[in-house]
């Protein structure tokens, strides 16, 4: 009789076949103390119905296909035409169409929009990250086509469709589509008034011809883009079309692809214009102010990507956890590794917590929120998304060498997580931003002070950090060389803030000790073995 020499035993079973948005309670609870009663019950079931896809075999199936076979650059037909496309996994297609028809290009026309969408998107890069960049550059170009008219009334309903429709062509005969966007060039980076791509003004009003190259352009197969260039007038915003009205593909010549180290499904690309056709948007030399809506949009859908990526490997690090076993009892119930779970729970939810809040403000609309939109907006981008690689990494120490695996899905994060740090300006240009704030719109400072006045009194460790923070305020002289520091200290006040407010006492208690009372190491599962850390990771346990 053969002997059977490969029993496996002691693995965790996969985190597949559950609700992600029922399974985070810190998102649901965010979500359902954010928007009114007459559209929570409607939002909360929309979004457990698209949990239940995400966490799907066939969906997490289709999320490892688009990563791992990368789009690919076709520049010319077979017969030497100039074709300039990019082909896509089909499993990219079906993840980009799922997206758009849960309404994640479609936030800024329904009731509690963005809190959805918000939510919708944390989820949905939890699947692939990849996706997200087109969905969330056509959500973004809302802001900056409105400060056209006509250009926003041509193209808002298609922008906000909920309609996937892949084909190059016309837009006017398609019921949907998709924006991305080129700002950065070679020269400049995040200087995009060194732009050097020139538009010269055509004989039709408000049509222009560009010529010039940018260096990052993501998504190119969408049906249009918002470009920068230097007309006669300034850095301008421009509108280029895929595809021309009358059918004839516009000159949108692609030079390669990036090959990058993570968010690899996504195809990144180097473009020149040679005499493109393209569409003024705003006024000539107003570019700048033109695009500024887009950018906080997309600063915003940077920390909630990187708040859906920490709770994917928080989620994935404490479901494996819960089963593993080692010195004579489950991990999850190991001191050290709780401390160290509890630790990285925290950081998930603060960012779930502080995203979900910023959201939320973009629904009011009011003038205070648009103030506090000004600070928080930055500041989360810097401080969020710098914390995400490290919850990424210590969250694959905790699978131990299956966490180093492939198949495991936590290479595939810790690949990603640096990208939101660095797309849409870096952590210098993020506090840099937030110091201009400071400075010129004295309205945003006192709006946020006004929300995290309103924790004043619950916990004095939270007490005692807004004091300091206001003494930093206080001497603004030399700033730029401590700018990161202030920055960070304003984005962990707010995140406490709102903990202590909303979140369940044990994750307020260590939040505000570790995070702003300074009992708290600079490594995760540091934190005070007095708390009550068994709660806080109970919290966080992917249970739907």
């Amino acid at each position: 009789m053969a002997r059977t020499t490969h029993t496996v035993t002691n693995q965790a079973p996969p985190l597949v076949q559950y609700d992600v948005f029922g399974a985070d309670r810190a998102l649901a609870e965010a979500v359902g103390r954010h928007l009114g009663p007459e559209v929570r019950d409607e939002a909360l079931a929309e979004l457990s119905g698209l949990g239940r896809t995400a966490g799907s075999a066939q969906v997490q199936e289709w999320g490892v296909q688009a990563d791992e076979h990368p789009p690919r650059l076709r520049t010319h037909d077979r017969y030497g035409h100039r074709i300039d496309e990019v082909d896509f996994h089909p499993a990219w297609h079906r993840l980009l169409g799922k997206g758009v028809s849960a309404g994640l290009t479609a936030a800024w026309g329904r009731p509690g929009g963005h809190v959805r969408r918000a939510a919708a998107f944390l989820m949905w890069t939890q699947v692939e990250a990849g996706t997200c960049c087109p969905l969330s550059m056509t959500h973004a170009a809302v802001p900056a086509l409105r400060t056209d008219p006509a250009l926003a009334t041509e193209w808002e309903p298609l922008l906000t469709s909920v309609i996937y429709d892949r084909t190059l062509r016309p837009a006017h005969l398609k019921p949907g589509v998709l924006f991305g966007m080129g700002m950065t060039e070679k020269q400049g980076g995040s200087d995009v008034r060194a732009n050097t791509t020139t538009a010269r003004p055509l004989a039709e009003d408000g049509a222009y011809e560009l010529t010039g190259h940018k260096w990052f352009c993501s998504a190119p197969m969408s049906d249009a883009f918002l470009v920068l260039a230097q007309a006669p007038g300034g850095l301008t915003c421009f509108l280029v079309p895929r595809v021309l009205a009358d059918g004839t593909r516009n000159v949108f010549l692609l030079q390669r692809l990036k090959d990058k180290l993570g968010n690899r499904s996504n195809a990144s690309a180097e473009v020149e214009f040679d005499g493109t056709w393209a569409r003024r948007v705003g006024e000539e030399g107003r570019g700048v102010r033109t695009v500024i809506g887009m950018v906080a949009a997309t600063r915003l859908d940077c920390v909630l990507g990187s708040a859906g990526l920490m709770r994917q490997a928080v989620a994935q690090a404490v479901h494996h956890c819960t089963y593993r076993e080692a010195f004579g009892g489950k991990l999850v119930d190991k001191p050290l590794m709780r401390n160290v779970l509890a630790d990285l729970a925290l950081e998930s939810e603060a960012a779930t917590a502080l995203g979900l809040r910023l959201a939320a403000a973009y629904d009011d609309g009011g003038e205070q929120e648009r103030a506090l939109l000004r600070i928080a907006v930055p500041a989360a981008k810097y401080w969020v998304t710098k914390r995400c690689p490290p919850v990424a990494v210590e969250a694959a120490e905790c699978l131990g060498g299956n966490g180093y695996v492939e198949e495991s899905g936590l290479p595939r994060l810790v690949r990603e997580s640096p990208l939101n740090s660095i797309w849409e300006g870096a952590g210098n240009v993020q506090a840099l931003d937030v110091l201009r704030a400071l400075r010129r719109e004295p309205a945003a400072l006192d709006a946020y002070l006004r929300e995290v006045g309103q924790a004043r009194g619950a916990d004095h460790r939270l007490d005692g950090a807004i004091k300091d923070l206001l003494t930093e305020l206080a001497d603004l002289e030399g700033v730029e060389g401590r700018a990161r520091r202030l920055v960070e200290r304003l984005a962990l006040v707010l995140q406490g803030s709102l903990l202590v407010r909303f979140a369940p006492p044990q994750v307020a208690d260590a939040f505000c000790a570790a995070r702003l009372g300074g009992d708290g190491g600079a490594a995760f599962g540091t934190l005070p073995h007095t708390l009550d850390l068994a709660s806080v990771v109970e919290r966080a346990r992917p249970v739907s």
